[in-house]
């Protein structure tokens, strides 16, 4: 090969070279720091940069984009003495790319040793429920120290989260047991409130029923009363005009019986006959062992003797008198009138007239039952039944055919 190609070659490599050296390409969300011979020069941002080849040359390239890093559990001893392990992480971003990579060697570790030196000095002042209960207070001041120690670094913190406390075994079966005995307790006091409850509920229910029970017996024992009072008050009013009616008509009775004795004329015969019909009545009764004869038999034998004619002196209620004993049938009319006339001239038209109001105009009927919402109900009238002195009209109005033939 000939030495001219070879010097061109090498020249063609060398301007190659030279070209990739000059030229650069940024990323977009992140930046480049240029140096010039050993010296910050500049910072390059997303686009295409130019350099000066052999003289300048990128240092680092930053990711400006928001990034999160999460650190190992640290252990922590709180202020009871406690030894508990919590893991953190952080979200971050570089704000100025020069002091990242001026400002300190590693912003990675520096952020990781100041968080857990940080986390130490907050969780050492709190006991270990106050640091299990107070996360978002814990959060807020490691943000804020190291928001303000990444500063000069060229980086902002936006925001720390405490990922996990973990005590140990023993605290955490302790914990795990006042949990359950804290729940225990909260289901006994739920059971007790609820068995009072339901307690108070069914008395109020059996007081409510006891009351409209009593309330009921009360009315039915009113309503009894009152149709117990009305009912034996009309059965009072109905036996007093039975027992005023029936004394009227045996008054009717004995005056009618007494009348009609008074004008048949009974002489002595009449009641010696009769006294010897009652006799056997007398002897009547299975109890009966001894019968003494009355001392009066005799006089009523000498009586019935007389009735039978051995002695004619006196005169007896079988004998027919002379006028009425006529010969023909005019002694016979006269016979068979005059009883008739008797009968004519008894008047039973006020027998059954008792003179007292209804039952239910009596005032011990009108019953007021407004007080417990009844209204009262009074039978209603009877209707009018003809009087007997109508019927006795009706019977007067048709004599009896005396002395008519039989029919064969």
């Amino acid at each position: 090969m000939e030495p001219a190609l070879i010097a061109l070659i090498v020249i063609a490599l060398f301007v190659v070279i030279v070209l990739a050296k000059s030229v650069t390409i940024v990323p977009q969300a992140q930046a480049k720091v240029v140096e010039r011979l050993g010296r910050y020069s500049r910072t390059l941002s997303p686009g295409l940069a130019l350099l000066v080849p052999f003289v300048d040359r990128v240092r680092a390239t930053i990711d400006l984009r928001e990034q999160v890093i999460s650190f190992p559990p640290q252990p922590v001893i709180t202020a009871d003495n406690l030894q508990v392990g919590i893991d953190t992480v952080v979200y971050f971003q570089v704000t100025d790319p020069r002091l990242a990579v001026y400002g300190i060697a590693n912003y990675i570790t520096g952020m990781e040793q100041l968080t857990t030196t940080t986390l130490r000095n907050v969780v050492g002042g709190l006991n270990l429920e106050g640091a299990l209960t107070g996360r978002d207070g814990i959060n807020s001041q490691l943000r804020e120290v190291l928001d303000g120690t990444t500063g000069p670094w060229g980086l902002r913190v936006a925001r720390v989260e405490i990922k996990a406390i973990d005590p140990p075994p023993s605290i955490q079966d302790s914990m795990e047991k006042q949990m359950r005995a804290d729940r225990d307790k909260r289901a006994v006091i739920l059971t007790a409130e609820g068995q009072r409850q339901s307690a108070i509920t069914t008395a109020e229910g059996q007081k409510a029923s006891a009351i409209l029970s009593a309330e009921g017996k009360k009315q039915a024992a009113i309503l009894d009363a009152e149709a117990e009072r009305q009912s034996r008050i009309l059965r009072a009013e109905g036996e007093r005009a039975a027992l005023f009616l029936q004394a009227q008509g045996q008054a009717k009775s004995i005056e009618t019986v007494f009348q009609a004795i008074h004008d048949g004329k009974p002489d002595q015969g009449l009641l010696a006959y009769q006294y010897l019909q009652t006799l056997p009545k007398i002897a009547q009764g299975d109890a009966n062992k001894m019968w003494i004869v009355p001392s009066e038999f005799s006089k009523a034998l000498e009586g019935l003797s007389r009735l039978g004619g051995s002695d004619g002196e006196q005169r007896s209620w079988l004998d027919v008198d002379a006028s009425a004993n006529g010969n023909g049938a005019a002694g016979e009319a006269a016979a068979v009138a005059a009883p008739a006339a008797a009968a004519q001239s008894l008047d039973t038209s006020s027998w059954f007239d008792s003179n007292l109001p209804p039952a239910a105009e009596q005032p011990e009927a009108k019953i007021s039952l407004s007080s417990i919402g009844v209204e009262p109900g009074l039978p209603s009238a009877a209707p009018p039944r003809p009087s007997l002195a109508q019927a006795a009209e009706d019977v007067r109005s048709t004599p009896p055919q005396i002395g008519a033939p039989e029919q064969e």
